[in-house]
């Protein structure tokens, strides 16, 4: 097996067919060309040769060259993938025309065994002190803050904030009339406890903030910042009793136990859910050591840029510009360090793919349909005209796919 998908191929066009086509392109010429003294359609063919003579050779080569490299791809039963280029191109009068081309062939490899795969695999376990740190997270959420006094912030202290940014980041600015910050909390910057605690409300600050470079917020993430903080009130945080009342008002339990059982299979759910994925990958992990075959530089291409735009979309979503990031990217770099996870995602496209042949493994009509009534449900569009929307710009066929995929991962 080749450790390549690049093959590189020389081809020749008889002069007969040369001939043929540049008769054709010179009679379409005539036909359209406008000179002086003659009508359209009626100039000399040796005219029209002489003064088109750029033109036709490039329209008969732009024509030539795909159909003579698809004539040998159909012949040697090439899987073209990609856009191949063509390269040395020979064309001269009275002389076949030759050309070399190099393109790209879909990755060739045998599918080695697949079933049985063993992957380590432990069911979930849900202890009460999981259960009580959730119902810890509920009581939070159901917090009340109540307005104290007016007096100095002091370590500790809930206070409700006016906040916005004066400079450090781009477009538009961040702000917000109440938020709310916790001071001496692990979870807050240092830069806000430092220079809140002591100042009372209606009194304002400004000071610099500086975020880490992995900070989640990417708008943030490595700046140093300039804020501007209003105190507007002192808060004191309620926390509720936990009793039957405090379940009942979570939803339909009566009691605290019956709230502390539904916690309890939801977080079995969570973890196994996390457990099945978890084993899944392995799988795929252990597939994909087991295939080492070469990957289309092509294919890999395309999956960068869909890495890429994804997340491009979700700074978008962040209120950053994609536009603007798009220009400073250097896509070359970015592209070479994800090659080895695009690889790796190819890889185990690829192989999925296969097994779901071998094992007539399909994503059915009925299993479509429902994913597309949940979108149609999500986005409140009716489902007929959002499956001609979908079929259009190839996102059903996506859905079908992962679907597939799925079903397949189930099946190892």
């Amino acid at each position: 097996m080749s450790d390549t998908c690049k093959r590189e191929t020389e081809i020749t066009v008889p002069i007969e067919e040369i001939e043929k086509e540049t008769a054709r392109v010179v009679a379409e010429i005539t036909r359209v060309a406008n000179l002086p003294g003659f009508r359209p359609g009626k100039a000399p063919a040796s005219l029209i040769r002489s003064r088109f003579k750029e033109k036709i050779r490039q329209e008969v080569v732009d024509s030539v060259v795909p159909k003579a490299f698809r004539a040998r791809a159909d012949a040697e039963h090439w899987n073209v993938v990609g856009n191949p280029s063509a390269t040395d191109v020979h064309f001269h009068d009275g002389e076949p025309l030759r050309f070399k081309v190099e393109f790209e062939v879909a990755a060739q490899f045998e599918l080695g065994e697949y079933r049985g795969i063993e992957i380590p695999y432990a069911d979930p376990v849900v202890n009460e002190e999981d259960v009580d740190k959730r119902v810890e997270e509920l009581r939070n959420r159901k917090a009340e803050f109540v307005n104290e006094d007016p007096r100095p912030l002091v370590d500790g202290d809930y206070a409700l904030v006016s906040l916005e940014t004066i400079n450090g980041i781009e477009g538009e600015k961040i702000k917000s009339d109440a938020i709310s910050i916790h001071l001496g909390d692990p979870e807050t910057m240092p830069e806000f406890n430092q220079n809140l605690v002591g100042v009372s409300p209606e009194e304002s600050r400004e000071f610099d903030v500086t975020y880490p470079e992995d900070y989640g917020q990417r708008r943030l993430a490595g700046r140093t910042v300039t804020f501007r903080a209003t105190v507007k009130n002192v808060r004191r945080r309620e926390l509720p009793d936990t009793n039957d009342e405090f379940a009942r008002d979570l939803g339909d339990y009566q009691t605290l136990e019956e709230l502390r059982e539904a916690i309890r299979g939801s977080i079995r759910s969570e973890r196994d859910h996390s457990a099945q994925n978890d084993a899944k990958n392995k799988a795929v992990d252990k597939l994909v050591d087991a295939h080492p075959f070469a990957i289309p530089e092509a294919f890999l291409d395309r999956q960068v840029e869909f890495q890429i735009d994804r997340q491009l979309r979700e700074m978008a979503g962040e209120g950053m510009d994609p536009r603007e990031l798009a220009t400073r990217i250097d896509w070359d770099k970015l592209k070479e360090a994800r090659r080895d996870a695009a690889t790796k995602d190819v890889r185990a496209s690829l192989i999925l793919e296969r097994i779901a042949d071998a094992e007539s493994i399909h994503a059915t009509q009925d299993e479509v349909d429902r994913e597309l009534a949940m979108i149609a449900k999500r986005e409140r569009e009716p489902m007929a005209s959002l499956r001609v929307k979908l079929e259009k710009d190839g996102t059903l066929g996506r859905i079908a796919a992962r679907i597939r995929t799925e079903k397949t991962l189930n099946y190892l």
